[in-house]
């Protein structure tokens, strides 16, 4: 019995020596974490003090090439937008090569223009592809009563004038050939010196905003036109619209409103004509110019003579003076000027026009002169006679 009551006694005494064992190397693995956690915190608290006590570095003035990701996350994070990864970081865009601003480039990228980009850009002005044949077109329409001024793709000019001695009534329809409305229609006439103007026309169309102008209609300009002097020169119109797709157009043109649609055909005996032709020499009184016939025009022969007779007559409303030489070659005409200035007797002022045109077949040319008492209505007289016979 005391055997058997001692081994458990030596049982018991072992086995309270291995759990005093095992919690010795509990408690010492225990306070070895304590003690670190407390090193942990003394160190962390000694960062700390030297992160306060550390004097403040000064704030760059331009962001440093070797930002980190850091201060590139965090200015990324104060924009309201997420950026695409192909889009470089505000200081990235800061460290490249710097441009000078396009004025007319909006610097925020998402913010919508506050301008139509056409108000941005130069207008489309007439194709240079169109001008010979709108050149022709205006000259046509000097020595005829209507026609086509300007025609494109988008827009077709026609014009329809008709004159009684110093006044004259022209009516202008602007015609839209496009897909799609032309919006913000406008046009713009010149005043002129010499001239008086009303202007009438489609509600808009002489305003600021302009009209509209739908598909296959029209838009109209009346002139009421007097004139009051001499002169040489075509008055301006300009002719503004935008197309649906934000694209504007400007178009500059001439009217063909020229001082021989103010003539009244005078009729004169060859003797008459020739004193009053002499009577009118003088620098200041003529003018004179050699053209060429057309490259592609038959040769002078009295058919040819005919058509130049006819635009003298129907075109520059001179009326013919027969007669005047024993050649064909050479047509003469005579007319008067109007004009509504009144003299001090109160009587309208006008001018008194001679023409001749002188053919050289064997030149293929032909010498227009003009003679008249204004140098700018002998100017403009022969010009008119120069245009209309290359067309002849």
């Amino acid at each position: 019995v005391n055997a058997g009551a001692g081994s458990r006694a030596v049982e018991e005494k072992g086995g309270r020596e291995k759990v005093a064992e095992r919690n010795g190397v509990s408690t010492s693995v225990n306070h070895g974490r304590n003690q670190n956690q407390v090193v942990g915190a003394r160190d962390n608290q000694a960062d700390q003090s030297e992160k306060e006590n550390a004097p403040a570095q000064p704030t760059p003035l331009s962001p440093s090439k070797n930002s980190n990701s850091m201060s590139t996350k965090q200015s990324l994070s104060t924009s309201n937008h997420t950026p695409s990864s192909a889009s470089p970081s505000p200081q990235m865009q800061q460290d490249s090569p710097t441009t000078p601003p396009d004025p007319h480039q909006s610097t925020d990228v998402d913010a919508a223009p506050s301008t139509p980009s056409s108000a941005l850009t130069a207008p489309v002005g007439i194709p240079k592809e169109v001008i010979p044949a709108m050149r022709k077109a205006f000259s046509n329409l000097c020595t005829n009563p209507s026609g086509v001024l300007f025609e494109n793709q988008l827009l077709q000019v026609g014009v329809k004038h008709e004159y009684v001695g110093c006044q004259g009534r022209i009516s202008v329809f602007f015609g839209n050939l496009s897909a799609a409305p032309l919006e913000s229609f406008r046009v713009w006439v010149d005043d002129c010196d010499h001239l008086r103007l009303q202007k009438q026309g489609t509600q808009g169309l002489l305003e600021d905003d302009g009209c509209s102008v739908a598909v296959r209609t029209q838009a109209k300009l009346l002139l009421l036109v007097e004139v009051t002097a001499p002169f040489d020169d075509a008055p301006a119109m300009r002719v503004s619209f935008q197309t649906t797709e934000g694209v504007r157009h400007e178009y500059p043109l001439r009217l063909p409103i020229v001082a021989t649609c103010f003539m009244e055909p005078v009729t004169l005996e060859p003797g008459a004509f020739m004193q009053r032709w002499k009577s009118l020499e003088g620098q200041d009184r003529e003018c004179q110019e050699v053209v060429k016939a057309p490259p592609n025009a038959t040769p002078i022969d009295e058919e040819y003579m005919g058509r130049i007779a006819v635009i003298i007559t129907d075109g520059l409303k001179f009326g013919r003076c027969r007669g005047c030489d024993p050649t064909p070659w050479t047509v003469s005409g005579a007319a008067t000027f109007r004009t509504a200035a009144k003299d001090l007797n109160g009587n309208n002022i006008n001018v008194g026009c001679l023409v001749r045109v002188e053919a050289n077949p064997q030149a293929g040319a032909f010498r227009v002169t003009t003679r008249t008492l204004h140098p700018l209505c002998s100017k403009a007289v022969k010009n008119v006679a120069l245009v209309s016979i290359k067309l002849a």
